[in-house]
């Protein structure tokens, strides 16, 4: 590296860190590592740090040489820190694309005189390796999440305000590489209405309630196209499903997908619009796309047909013999929940659904189902309710409820109203 000329017309500032580019500026980073980020056990710190003393390391810095596992070819690769002499070397061999791989995610890869930033900035067409990296990240800081929810957050903030992403499969073959100790179930969220902006309150629910326990994939529908939900192929290796869609027809294969998952019987979890999620109003869908008019029967278990006026208010109505069922025992509800939106008509329910919460409307003595489970035909689980409304997220037994069917469907174990609370109150602080 070192006997590469320098060029002449070296980008600006190459031989620094970079914190921040402009594109960044606007952007709320995704996570506190003021402190360093270092989540490691404190006693098993010190011990590694006696080790390597009695070896004649120095435990800041211990490294001799790159590890084994990668063979380093004299004639062909380089070795360097220097911004300047890769900037040189990547110009002498006129190489444009780079692939970027690498620890720490939200520090060397991308702060370096060789990382992510500078590199854009540059002009060279990078891209990151997500499946290759790991963040610096102590779940014990904001926004509190799972370690390697740590690494999906940055790799997010990367894809949003600084450069694409790539997994090692696309190039190497294979299957894409994930931690052993990364045992979080997959989540995919399929987000395409425009009534309640589940757009917005989802993906929020998401950071502060599943983060510590789910990876969680977001799949919203293409704003110049509503019947393209962006990132639907990843529903193939979800381990759980969360739909919020109103009225759209598919393309054949994406509603082949979810087909595909509920025979599988797979958890499935619907809020609000999910009931007609894949079924029309009126008509027949256009060439090449399909719909399903049997997905609220065949996978939740009800029988949507329209719903209340919105300007009746509508009231929860607690079941005694529901309330110890886990979900709602989780939830913590009382006499003081206000429904947002207009009460769905989701009656009858079919058999195999346990009925979790009613509702119902001033002058209308018949209650309307609110929440329930279901056994599917294919022997998974499904959770469906019909809150979901913009208002309904701003409650946080509603949030509490939310959170519990998503772990019961999983099989995991439930958090209570209690921790939703203090959770909400941890992440509106944003540490501080």
């Amino acid at each position: 590296a070192q006997a590469t000329p320098l060029v002449e017309s070296l980008p600006a500032d190459i031989e620094n860190w970079c914190d921040q580019i402009p594109a960044e500026e606007a952007a709320t980073y995704p996570l506190d590592q003021s402190a360093g980020g270092e989540d490691d056990d404190l006693d098993e710190h010190r011990q590694w740090a006696r080790r390597l003393e009695a070896s004649g390391r120095n435990p800041r810095s211990p490294w001799r040489a790159q590890t084994a596992a990668i063979a380093i070819d004299p004639k062909q690769d380089y070795l360097s820190d220097s911004g300047p002499e890769i900037w040189s070397i990547l110009a002498t061999r006129e190489v444009s694309h780079v692939i970027l791989a690498g620890v720490h995610t939200n520090m060397c890869v991308l702060g370096r005189p060789f990382g992510l930033r500078r590199l854009v900035m540059g002009g060279k067409n990078v891209v990151l390796a997500r499946d290759l990296t790991d963040t610096m990240y102590d779940p014990n800081a904001w926004p509190y999440a799972n370690h390697f929810t740590g690494t999906d957050l940055i790799i997010s903030h990367i894809e949003r305000y600084v450069c694409p992403t790539i997994s090692s499969d696309q190039v190497l073959g294979g299957q894409e590489f994930r931690y052993a100790s990364d045992r979080r179930p997959h989540l995919v969220m399929l987000i395409a209405e425009d009534e309640y902006k589940t757009e917005t309150t989802l993906p929020v629910f998401a950071a502060k309630h599943l983060s510590q326990n789910f990876r969680v994939t977001t799949c919203y529908a293409r704003e110049s196209d509503p019947s393209q939900l962006v990132g639907i192929e990843d529903v193939a290796t979800a381990d759980a499903l969360l739909v919020s869609v109103r009225r759209r027809a598919l393309p054949t294969r994406d509603l082949e997908l979810v087909r595909e998952f509920a025979a599988r019987g797979k958890p499935m979890i619907g809020i609000r619009t999910a009931s007609h999620a894949f079924s029309l109003r009126k008509g027949e869908p256009p060439a090449g796309l399909e719909v399903w008019p049997e997905f609220d029967a065949e996978v939740w278990g009800g029988s949507y047909s329209g719903h209340h006026a919105n300007n009746l208010s509508a009231r929860l109505e607690l079941d005694a013999s529901a309330m110890a069922h886990p979900i709602v025992a989780a939830a913590g509800f009382t006499s003081g929940f206000k429904p947002g939106g207009s009460l769905y008509n989701t009656a009858p329910l079919l058999p195999g659904t346990e009925l979790l919460l009613v509702g119902s409307v001033p002058n209308d003595e018949t209650p309307q189902p609110l929440a329930w489970t279901f056994v599917r035909n294919d022997g998974g689980r499904s959770f469906y309710t019909s809150l979901g409304h913009i208002d309904d997220f701003a409650q946080p037994e509603f949030e509490a409820l939310l959170s519990a069917a998503i772990h019961w469907a999983c099989g995991l174990e439930l958090p209570a109203l209690a921790q939703v609370e203090a959770q909400n109150a941890r992440y509106a602080s944003g540490g501080k």
